[in-house]
């Protein structure tokens, strides 16, 4: 059982299009650009070619700074993505465990104002449902703080909120029957950049800046149909930002692994159209917040079933088997539901597979749980059926 049922709306008709203000022909546009090269975290649509292209990128890039790039930047593509575990106990002393995901994804293209978007999930693993809902609008462009701003982000789109600076973060966002309102804080002394600069390459479509903060404890409130319980728990938050696009037909596997001795491992696999490897990265991260690199060669992940969509048709694997021999480590990442697909049609015209994953395994030769969150893209697109424009 899934929230969304926005998504299978239908196109607008030419009538009721030609009566829409400038703003919403503008979003019209956009959309159908993004469908055709895609937006982080997500897959793409159409085969048309994006009129975007990759900034010719300065080399080296200049390194990351804090908290100056924890804000929105002048770039053509960027998100702030928050997934993680809840669990709280009801008002009759039932206990509920959660996974969510709360990501902003900001675009810019040409002289159109910034555009955002935004997708808000509620993995309810006790009910055995999963929930989801979206939003999208264009912005101002004050939006973007001057360069060198030491204010962090504070994003709001339709309701719904994410604000922080150095590890310290507020979320807010709610849809039918869930809404959350939870502080995160940073368990570990910095951000960890990944690829050891903080700079990964996606080919031909670009490089990206890329953080981490990956062990964040969060507090707070969720509201279940109704009824508000506190909750705790952890949570994964990631910030890309780039002159990069994402090229149409490639994907990625991303896996956050969140262990019970606190480490933490970020892999990153990217494909092409022809869903081969460009390129691979992964972070091991130690309890004291000390960050190594993992080889391209040392990340090993065998899909160990699979799961078809009844909404797209697209065929995900589901269930991995993660070995990493340069950290002793052997994993096996376990859906906690089948079904954790987003069908966005009224905010990116994309799908994908979004998923809180059980982890088990052994560590040095120790047996070893843990927590973690899936990201498949590349593997559905949202049918024609189901696209829509943005409406006012």
């Amino acid at each position: 059982m899934r929230q969304g049922s926005e998504t299978r709306r239908g196109l607008l008709s030419l009538r009721r299009l030609s009566r829409q203000p400038l703003w919403a022909l503008l979003a019209v546009a956009l959309l159908a650009l993004l469908a055709g090269c895609g937006v982080p975290g997500t897959i793409h649509t159409a085969s048309a070619l994006p009129p975007a292209r990759p900034a010719p990128t300065q080399a080296p890039l200049p390194p990351a700074a804090f908290p100056q790039d924890e804000a929105p930047h002048q770039d053509l593509t960027e998100w702030w993505y928050y997934t993680g575990h809840l669990h709280g106990t009801d008002a009759q002393g039932q206990a509920h465990t959660y996974g969510f995901e709360l990501v902003f994804f900001q675009t810019l293209r040409g002289q159109l104002p910034p555009y955002y978007a935004a997708h808000f999930a509620v993995s309810d693993l006790t009910a055995g449902q999963f929930h989801y809902d979206e939003r999208a609008a264009f912005t101002s462009a004050a939006a973007i703080p001057p360069a060198g701003s030491t204010a962090g982000f504070n994003l709001a789109l339709g309701g719904w909120t994410i604000a922080g600076a150095n590890g310290h973060d507020q979320l807010s966002a709610s849809m039918d029957n869930y809404s959350i309102q939870l502080t995160l804080t940073d368990a570990l002394p910095h951000a960890i950049l990944h690829n050891g600069n903080g700079v990964i390459s996606y080919g031909p479509a670009g490089f990206s800046y890329y953080y981490s903060r990956p062990l964040m404890t969060v507090s707070g409130a969720l509201s279940d149909h109704g009824a508000t319980m506190q909750v705790t728990g952890q949570a994964w938050m990631d910030h890309q930002w780039g002159n990069f696009v994402s090229l149409a037909g490639s994907g990625w596997d991303w896996y956050s692994i969140q262990l019970a001795n606190h480490t933490e491992y970020m892999l990153y696999v990217i494909r092409d159209a022809q869903k081969r490897p460009v390129s691979a990265f992964g972070t091991a991260i130690a309890p004291d917040g000390s960050a190594s690199e993992i080889a391209s060669q040392q990340i090993q992940s065998q899909a160990t079933g699979s799961w078809t969509s009844p909404v797209t048709g697209g065929v995900y694997p589901s269930g991995w088997q993660i070995t990493l021999p340069s950290q002793q480590v052997s994993l096996t990442l376990t859906p906690l539901l089948r079904d954790q697909e987003l069908v966005t049609a009224r905010s990116t015209g994309v799908a994908y597979w979004e998923g809180a994953v059980g982890v088990s395994g052994s560590a040095a030769g120790a047996p070893m749980t843990g927590m973690g969150y899936v990201e498949l893209t590349g593997y559905a697109s949202v049918p024609s059926s189901s696209q829509s424009a943005i409406t006012p």
